[in-house]
């Protein structure tokens, strides 16, 4: 049965050549757009590593480059009357907000090594993690008995203790910022270990992550951002009463308020874009694909009516016809979706997209491809194959 059915693709392969073509070309398009859709739902189900809920980020912006030095008393100022407002639970600062398009990265390195670790940073306040309700796996939080030691304060993600200590607790491990032998070196000491801080949001990819004690007393730049944990169920209109508020600290300082649900939601749909606007090109293309198909097709049963009216004479039955015609293109399009897979499976197999591209991903991207694929094919064959099947003997000897 398989090769009474190739047997007709093969003879027309010039006329099938474009086709299969196209057909190609909308699964490589489709499957992009599943791959990327798969990947943004493995995204949003990793856990972020800390709760925007019922906090607000306060950016304090300095009126001049001197305001940036750290001053022990203006931080204490800030929160000791933030925390003395009835509306706020608890103050924490940090380098750069949740949810925010701010990167710092820096490389560490061990201290008998050359080799460099790329890490994501922040540097946060004693409160902060508390604050943001960030979990530990092992290990402690930096605290205040971290002051004026050698060896400053870091907290390490779990990807990253086990990327520069395999095997082995990180607990105590000292890293350094320079390579072995350089000058200036300063070194930091591991007190901890979080489970993630995927501070760009959902749609971030997980990464290597370290944090550092912000030390009020001895810190060489002042932290420009302010995190606010409110009471649950405040008003939006506490944005008013709270900008008042940082007046009346520093009325000479310009405040950027905003609570992190909606930067959440705001860097959500900014991440979103992207997927977007594929979703879109991929729609308008399956419809170019699906009208193309419809028209060869029927152009194909047209010109296949003595074929098809010899079948029915020789005692064919409908049901035969039509079960042909819809084979054909579900045929044609395995063919081209397998020549698609030989080229797309390059991507798992050689690893040049990293972590993006991990099997699971590829074979949910693959069987939404497919099945998108698969249904627009037969779609667009019903008709013809049923027209097909309705074709009488008589029509073919009348057919010129």
């Amino acid at each position: 049965m398989f090769f009474h059915i190739l047997k007709p693709i093969w003879k027309r392969k010039f006329k099938n050549l474009l086709l299969s073509l196209e057909i190609l070309l909308a699964f490589c398009v489709v499957f992009g757009l599943a791959l990327m859709s798969a990947r943004y739902f493995q995204l949003y189900h990793l856990p972020t590593g800390f709760a925007y809920q019922d906090v607000w980020s306060v950016s304090m912006l300095g009126a001049g480059t001197a305001d940036t030095k750290n001053d022990a008393r203006v931080t204490e100022n800030f929160q000791r009357s933030l925390a003395a407002m009835p509306e706020v639970v608890q103050v924490g600062f940090i380098t750069h907000s949740p949810y925010s398009n701010a990167t710092w990265t820096t490389d560490f390195y061990l201290p008998d090594s050359n080799f460099r670790y790329s890490v994501h940073m922040a540097e946060m306040a004693d409160e902060t993690p508390g604050l943001l309700k960030m979990k530990l796996l092992e290990g402690r939080w930096f605290s205040s008995e971290d002051e004026g030691r050698a060896e400053k304060a870091v907290v390490i993600n779990k990807k990253m203790a086990e990327m520069m200590f395999p095997g082995k607790s990180p607990l105590g491990q000292v890293i350094a910022d320079t390579e072995s032998g350089g000058k200036n070196i300063k070194l930091f000491r591991v007190t901890g270990v979080f489970e993630d801080y995927r501070n760009k949001g959902e749609f971030m990819a997980p990464t290597t992550f370290a944090i550092m004690r912000y030390s009020k007393t001895t810190g060489e730049k002042r932290l420009e951002t302010a995190l606010v944990k409110v009471k649950p169920g405040t008003a939006r209109a506490f944005e008013e009463k709270l900008h008042q508020q940082l007046k009346l600290i520093r009325s000479d300082w310009g405040y950027k308020i905003s609570p992190l649900a909606d930067m959440r939601q705001s860097k959500m749909t900014e991440d979103t874009i992207p997927l977007v606007i594929l979703a879109v090109m991929a729609v308008f293309l399956l419809i170019m694909v699906g009208f193309g198909l419809f028209g060869v097709l029927w152009q194909n049963t047209t010109q296949r009516i003595p074929e098809i009216g010899l079948r029915r004479a020789i005692g064919a039955h409908s049901g035969h016809i039509y079960q042909q015609i819809v084979t054909e293109q579900l045929l044609l399009s395995s063919i081209a979706m397998l020549v698609g897979m030989v080229l797309l499976i390059q991507l798992p197999l050689t690893g040049v997209l990293g972590e993006s591209i991990n099997w699971p991903i590829f074979m949910t991207a693959t069987a939404i491809s497919m099945a998108v694929i698969y249904a627009i094919s037969t779609l667009c064959a019903l008709y013809p194959a049923w027209r097909a099947s309705r074709l009488s003997p008589t029509e073919a000897l009348h057919y010129e």
